[in-house]
């Protein structure tokens, strides 16, 4: 296990850490959480050693191995993807090299016979350790980690100077998994991750068998991957067993727990500092006195959390639409030669939430340009309902912002009169408050830009929303109050986003865009994944079945078999049951015959006691026989469908 030990950490006057004691056991999953800002990242970069220590202590096992993956782009040589992604363990890079120097020296026809023995017993020792080491294997390993992290054999050979950084990010962290450490920090590893290679990951991680310490924005990875969650929050780490839904449910009985102490302990304050105040003077009061003194001294002191503004905010749709939102109809795209969209269809009706997902380069940002009138289909027809007013969020939106408004001035001039009034509380949301609402949009970082433009669509008059990857920029507070507003929003919503939490709490339908073509699901994020997989199912057993049809008639005949046997053992049980029922009616019917013709005799009734037990068994049989009678008819029924073939429950 790793140890942290009164970890304390300041940049500048501001104190990030303070006293930070955790123990990091083997095979531990963490999602370290917390406010952007918080300190999350300093605390992986001094457990991967990129920080020096200020303050405090970190013991570690010798030879423990830490794989730290930052959000920072990162540099690389100059060799291929593959190669680069090889570099991860430069002890097998030495052992290989050497085996490479070694082959040549060996072909060296001036050697003398000790010379070439010495070289090959060399060879013999290096080729052994490099294949306990997993030498032979680790290309195989280096090219699947690839391919899941989503790079095509053919771009193995690519060199890493070709690809964006985006996709170096992603060598980075299969590099970062070939290395099997023993302690994995990733910082926010979904940011450069298309879904599909993003469930690729989880899926490995759920098999990694050393320890983990996640930062991520995406609620879904955490909350499938993390066993624990661990939330950084002014300079204090606290630790909830369980997962994040857990962590949520928790951390507000815990703070309800602490205000109902906070409360005792300050009703006992009041009730001890007034019985001092009133008996100080009294002598004989005075060991009482000093009494309740000192247990006023020894009252815990109890610090809450500092509250984090839950600013909550609406949107409603100024002006409704009509029924039909939006229709594509066979639309087709093309940026050059081939086909980016082929022969979408898409409707959308008011109020629906849907979104639209698919790996990285198949269209969906193209698609939503499409919608927005920003690009013009070669083929179809694009058909918007009317009093349908269309919002359009996307990263390049930024571009339409006037550097030179304020930021308060750029949402205003947009905003809807019902929003006028929260303009600052809403900014407020998207961690833009105090001075930043007055700098020039100019001056802003990315990431503000992004969220002044997602705050100035929220905002405006629109009744149609089209969002490409809203959340990108958020924090966890920042999307929770996204996410509340969106879910109450009347207007119709078309999202793009990776953030699966999110788009399970919103949307009900989801649009799969794959090889050019549109798939509709039914149902939410989750919903969508277990459709999904059954679908992979069939598709895997009917490619099973085709590759051996001679089985399949076989099982098929058993099955037949079965099934006819099965009609037959029922038939059987209802042909019995059937006999003892008619059986049963018959003594019955004869037991009410009998008393019916003793009913008929006048001195029958002589006897009370036992004309009273006889009129009591008739009123028995009365009901009995015609619940047998319908028992009879059941059963009768289904006897006679099964002679037929047919089956029934």
């Amino acid at each position: 296990m790793i140890q942290l030990k009164n970890i304390s950490y300041q940049v500048a006057d501001r104190s990030l850490l303070n006293d930070v004691n955790w123990t990091i056991n083997p095979g531990k999953r963490v999602a370290l959480i917390g406010p952007n800002g918080a300190g999350k990242t300093t605390l992986l970069r001094l457990l991967s050693r990129k920080l020096p220590i200020q303050d405090g202590e970190i013991l570690q096992p010798k030879d423990y191995q830490i794989g730290y993956l930052p959000q920072e782009e990162v540099s690389f040589g100059r060799d291929s993807v593959l190669k680069e992604t090889l570099a991860a363990n430069s002890r097998l890079t030495d052992l290989e090299s050497e085996i490479s120097i070694l082959q040549d020296q060996l072909t060296c026809n001036e050697l003398s016979s000790e010379e070439q023995q010495n070289l090959a017993n060399r060879m013999g020792i290096v080729e052994e350790q490099f294949s306990m080491l997993g030498g032979y294997e680790i290309e195989g390993r280096a090219k699947k980690i690839l391919t899941g992290l989503g790079f095509k054999n053919s771009e193995f050979s690519d060199p890493i100077s070709t690809k964006s950084g985006g996709w170096r990010m992603r060598v980075y962290l299969a590099r970062i998994l070939l290395m099997n450490p023993d302690l994995l920090l990733l910082d926010e590893p979904t940011n450069h991750l298309d879904i599909e290679s993003l469930e690729w990951l989880e899926n490995y991680l759920s098999d990694y068998r050393g320890s983990m310490i996640i930062v991520s924005h995406d609620r879904f990875f955490i909350d499938r991957l993390g066993d624990e969650i661990a939330e950084l929050d002014h300079g204090q780490l606290t630790h909830y067993p369980g997962k994040y839904s857990f962590y949520k449910e928790q951390k507000a009985i815990r703070l309800e727990q602490l205000l109902k102490k906070v409360e005792e302990i300050q009703n006992e304050r009041e009730r001890l500092t007034t019985f001092i105040n009133r008996f100080r003077y009294k002598n004989t009061k005075a060991v009482q006195v000093q009494d309740r003194v000192k247990r006023l001294k020894k009252l815990e002191t109890v610090v809450l959390p500092k509250a984090t503004s839950t600013i909550s905010f609406q949107i409603i749709s100024p002006q409704k639409s009509y029924k039909d939102v939006c229709i594509m109809k066979d639309v087709s795209f093309r940026y050059a030669e081939d086909w980016v969209l082929q022969n979408i269809n898409l409707q959308l009706y008011r109020g629906e939430k849907a979104a639209l997902v698919g790996v990285n380069g198949e269209g969906k940002t193209t698609l939503t340009r499409l919608l927005f009138k920003q690009l013009i289909p070669e083929a179809g027809e694009i058909l918007i309902g009317e009093r349908v007013e269309i919002g359009y969020y996307a990263q390049h939106q930024i571009d339409a912002l006037n550097l030179e408004n304020t930021v308060y001035k750029e949402v205003e001039s947009m905003v809807a009169d019902i929003y006028r009034t929260r303009i600052r509380d809403i900014l407020g949301v998207f961690k833009l408050s105090g001075d930043d609402i007055e700098k020039k949009v100019a001056v802003l970082s990315g990431g503000e830009k992004a969220r002044v433009s997602l705050a100035k669509i929220l905002l405006s008059p629109v009744n149609f929303l089209l969002m490409d990857e809203p959340t990108n920029h958020l924090d966890l507070h920042s999307k929770e109050a996204l996410e509340r507003a969106l879910s109450h929003y009347d207007g119709t919503l078309l999202i793009i986003s990776h953030d699966r939490y999110f788009l399970d709490k919103l949307i009900s339908i989801v649009y799969e865009l794959k090889n050019g073509q549109l798939r509709r699901f039914e149902g939410n994020y989750s919903d969508y994944l277990r459709k999904k997989s059954e679908n992979q199912t069939i598709a895997l057993d009917n490619s099973v079945h085709k590759k051996s049809k001679i089985r399949e008639d076989k099982e098929r005949k058993r099955l037949e078999a079965e099934a006819r046997q099965k009609i037959s053992e029922e038939r059987n049980r209802l042909r019995s049951q059937i006999e003892v029922l008619e059986i049963e009616i018959e003594e019955l019917e004869k037991e009410k015959s009998q008393l019916e013709a003793k009913m008929a005799d006048p001195e029958f009734y002589k006897d009370q006691e036992n004309s009273a037990r006889c009129g009591k068994r008739y009123q028995e049989l009365q009901i009995k026989i015609p619940d047998l009678m319908s028992a009879w008819e059941i059963r009768q029924a289904n006897f006679e469908r099964l002679l037929v073939g047919i089956k029934t429950n």
